[in-house]
């Protein structure tokens, strides 16, 4: 008996899905060439310096990158305010539905709680709609980290405009929220967001919806039960299924994932190494 074809359900368009390459592609570079300049006395800096030529080229990458994370910010609101008219909503109601914005509520904390007594065998595996609370957590860091570290570093690209404006220590103090903040966001990207997203056993060792914008329908009933139950009570099931994703399409987001992840994690093991026993002497 030959098996089943699976059914394929459409979970992003081409949009949202450029819009996370271009978040991988600016964080990923924004990272490496930020902390090789932040720890450029080690040697793994310096190996990393000299792969890219010198310690100026990963200045001009990192500005660049800059750049690009403040286009996809601004891209992102235009998604979402596209996103409310195509809703037809009042603003409060549609920024207060949990299935069609990434904001946090009051239920995404019970939802946490009742996620952790699974872990530990006291409940049962929470009903997950269209956005769980942790990928909330990471999109809303965004918008923290795109403020803060984006402030900081315009501040230190442009110091002479902005100390026009503000008293001049106040460089030093965003050198050191910049880096600090920078380490930060790095450290959890590259540790927790990896693993809730790709590296959790039932994903391991990468989830490719977010390339190729589709995911099985017996997955999507298995992991987001109450996205199903509402597609299917809105008859909207039908619409959104689609073809399954070439497989040259499958492989090539399968390398490049895997070389994001493997990057981030060499580069945050190579800080940990940095921090831990060479810093510490």
């Amino acid at each position: 008996m030959e098996p089943t074809e699976k059914i394929y359900i459409q979970r992003f368009d081409i949009f949202p899905r450029f819009l996370h390459f271009l978040v991988i592609i600016s964080f990923l570079t924004l990272a490496v060439t930020g902390m090789t300049l932040k720890f450029a006395d080690q040697q793994w800096a310096e190996w990393i310096a000299e792969v890219f030529g010198t310690f100026e080229t990963l200045g001009t990458l990192h500005r660049i990158c800059a750049v690009i994370t403040f286009t996809y910010l601004a891209l992102n609101c235009l998604l979402v305010y596209n996103n409310w008219i195509k809703s037809k909503k009042a603003l409060v109601a549609f920024l207060l539905d949990p299935e069609s914005t990434l904001i946090p509520l009051p239920h995404d904390a019970v939802e946490m709680i009742d996620t952790f007594k699974w872990f530990f065998g006291m409940g049962p595996q929470p009903r997950y709609g269209r956005w769980t609370y942790w990928e909330k957590f990471d999109y809303m860091a965004v918008f923290w980290g795109v403020g803060v570290i984006g402030f900081t570093g315009l501040c230190l690209w442009f110091p002479e405009q902005f100390t026009r404006v503000i008293p001049g220590y106040w460089i030093n103090i965003a050198t050191i929220v910049h880096s600090d903040e920078a380490l930060l966001a790095s450290g959890f990207i590259f540790t927790i967001h990896f693993f809730n997203t790709h590296l959790r056993p039932e994903k391991f060792p990468m989830d490719p919806v977010i390339f190729t914008g589709s995911m099985p329908l017996e997955e999507l009933k298995h992991e987001r039960p109450r996205e199903y139950e509402l597609l299917k009570a809105e008859g909207k099931l039908e619409e959104l299924k689609c073809d399954p994703p070439p497989r040259r399409f499958v492989i090539a987001a399968h390398i490049f994932g895997l070389t994001a992840l493997t990057i981030g994690l060499s580069l945050i093991i190579a800080i940990i190494y940095t921090m831990l026993f060479v810093y510490t002497k």
